[in-house]
């Protein structure tokens, strides 16, 4: 068994480290290669940025697919494959990528400045009290309070919490939003005309309770039921709340990754669904496949401004 461990780790590692010279080779040749052709681009109070942004679930091992691809992932991203990475998406026409966790983000958005990029982020937290250390640590145009907290307070009758959380984020001098995975969440919020900037809105309900008749059945755990619906719930509440609106997970943490046709028809419900004015953030692990090409050029054919639909 030993053995066989050894051998799988070896094969693993030569197969990133494959994958890695590839895109290396790739990279040397970008400055001699003509500029990609830009993205379409949505406002953010005063800042411009593409409609597709880059995710940071995938950097932090997030998979929503299990302990083993979890540790997959915090293995193949190591600080300069995740430059790289980002790299790779500024040089696709993305201009913005969402992170969480300011100190273990720090030491590639460090590397990223000294390298010269010009990609624009946007922090998901939750901590009231160090919003002001966030900003000045990263550096980002806005923070958004954390999706799965956000439902949880509001569980508890405590939205005045995120609400304070608001306030702070415009006190240290950045946009500020809300994520969200329940829609009655984002509903509460703009019916009561709280001053946000914009909101992250999950594609799947994943804090939802589950009912009672399901109380009965015995499974093994099910931490995130996907629910082959709720993309549209949440994509109809999108459309009738005026702020911008960054839909997240809208290919089902990689449920919805069999194959390029799958995708690319995630990206058209997804475009033809939101306003004009809404983007997506898209985590992305291009271990073996180049996805950071691909979902751009989606985003090129289907993001136009003109195609999403207007606010009901």
């Amino acid at each position: 068994m030993t053995g066989r461990r050894q051998f799988l780790a070896q094969m693993t590692g030569l197969a990133a480290a494959t994958a890695l010279a590839s895109r290396r080779a790739v990279a040397a040749g970008a400055e001699t290669s003509p500029p990609a052709a830009p993205l379409p681009s949505i406002q953010l109070g005063p800042h411009r940025v593409s409609r597709l942004m880059a995710g940071s679930n995938p950097i932090l091992g997030y998979s929503y697919l299990g302990p083993h691809t979890d540790r997959h992932l915090k293995e193949y991203f190591t600080v300069e494959r995740t430059v790289e990475f980002l790299e790779d998406c500024e040089r696709a026409g993305i201009t913005a990528h969402q992170f969480a966790d300011p100190e273990r983000a720090l030491p590639y958005l460090r590397r990223l400045e000294e390298r010269g990029s010009k990609l624009q982020f946007i922090c998901l937290h939750a901590e009231r009290d160090r919003i002001r250390s966030a900003v000045d640590l990263t550096r980002p145009i806005a923070m958004a309070h954390h999706g799965g907290v956000t439902d949880r307070l509001f569980a508890e009758g405590k939205s005045s919490v995120v609400h304070d959380y608001v306030k702070a984020a415009h006190d240290a001098g950045v946009l500020a939003g809300v994520s969200a995975h329940n829609p009655d969440c984002i509903k509460r919020i703009a019916d009561a005309g709280w001053e946000v900037d914009f909101f992250m809105t999950c594609f799947y309900f994943l804090t939802r309770p589950r009912g009672k008749e399901d109380a009965g059945v015995p499974t093994l755990e099910i931490a995130y039921p996907f629910y082959r619906d709720d993309p549209r719930v949440m994509t109809e509440v999108m459309r009738q709340v005026k702020q911008p609106c960054l839909g997240f997970k809208i290919l089902g943490a990689g449920r919805l990754c069999a194959d390029q046709p799958t995708v690319r028809a995630a990206f058209q419900f997804a475009f033809e669904n939101l306003k004009p004015t809404d983007g997506v953030i898209v985590g992305m692990f291009p271990w073996c496949f180049d996805e950071v090409s691909a979902n751009a050029q989606y985003t090129r054919e289907l993001g136009k401004a003109a195609s999403g639909r207007a606010p009901a």
